[in-house]
């Protein structure tokens, strides 16, 4: 039997890499939930983010960016997770920004254009607007008349997500909960620590380096010190070559002694008490492309 009262459903978010789509969950999450730099390519896994209220939970899915010509194994599997979001979504969120050249003929579209369920495109970056450039993406998506509905926002500055939360709910089906109303996602504390690591690779280091590279957490034990909640975490850094090893450990061991207080003071943050961060970098020959690795890795 339908609830009547309470609202729930899944709202998924699809779009290119690097439109913003992360910045956007956790925008309208209000947690830093899912791993967010300047790179594309930067989410591999679905995350669910949990929103729930007394009348209401929505279950917010931030999925990796479509890539049009998939070179690895890995990013086959991110493209799979990528268009999971048109099957079982209740409310589809397409986000794009100022700077994309859709032509109209995409297989994104098509499928956006073949949905029953409300689709909400989401111009992105506002703030970053000269020159007209929002009144030629607004006018042109007008044209394409792609989805149902229509937000301007700035995600990273937060700037019209408030609307956008209200018009999500207003969208909600009647139901119950799916998760317990205090969970705020589907994924472990040892799957966020690794992506807190990985971001700080992406931050640190350049070109083919941080694409090279995925994170284990081996071993995360809760324990006490001085009658204080503390963590000791061992994390498995893994490279495709032993060049790649070199330059993650750095001269002397500087570069990976500076990603490790990095990564510390961030995961220190995320699961506010203090913790004792050790890592190691193991070489795994061409991982992305090896099946049996990467569905260990959770591919």
């Amino acid at each position: 039997m339908t609830d009547s009262t309470h609202k729930s459903g899944f709202v998924n978010i699809i779009g290119n890499p690097n439109v913003g789509k992360s910045t956007l969950m956790n925008a309208l999450m209000g947690d830093k939930l899912s791993i967010i730099t300047s790179k594309p390519q930067t989410t591999r896994h679905r995350i669910l983010g949990l929103l729930s209220d007394d009348d209401y939970q929505i279950v917010f899915s931030d999925s990796p960016g479509i890539i049009d010509e998939p070179h690895y194994g890995m990013q086959k599997s991110m493209n799979k997770f990528a268009y999971e979001g048109f099957s079982d979504a209740d409310v589809l969120l397409f986000v794009i920004d100022l700077f994309e050249d859709y032509e109209g003929d995409e297989k994104v579209i098509r499928l956006l254009k073949e949905q029953e369920v409300p689709t909400i495109l989401i111009i992105n970056k506002t703030d970053l607007d000269k020159d007209g450039r929002l009144e030629r993406t607004r006018e042109k998506w007008k044209a394409l008349d792609v989805c149902k509905e229509t937000f301007e926002i700035s995600a990273m500055n937060k700037e019209g997500t408030e609307e956008l939360l209200e018009a999500i709910k207003g969208h909600l089906p009647f139901g119950p909960a799916y998760y317990p109303k205090d969970q705020i996602s589907n994924k472990s504390v040892r799957f966020f620590i690794s992506e807190i690591i990985r971001g700080k690779i992406l931050e640190q280091y350049r070109q083919e380096i941080p694409y090279s590279c995925e994170i284990i957490v081996e071993e995360y034990k809760e324990s006490e010190l001085n009658g204080k909640p503390f963590a000791h975490i061992f994390a498995s850094i893994y490279v495709s070559r032993k060049t790649q090893k070199s330059i993650l450990i750095g001269k002397g061991g500087d570069a990976i002694k500076k990603l490790g207080i990095a990564s510390r003071t961030a995961i220190e943050e995320f699961v506010e008490h203090p913790v004792f961060l050790e890592t190691k970098v193991r070489v795994k020959e061409n991982w992305r492309d090896d099946e049996r690795t990467l569905k260990h890795f959770g591919y």
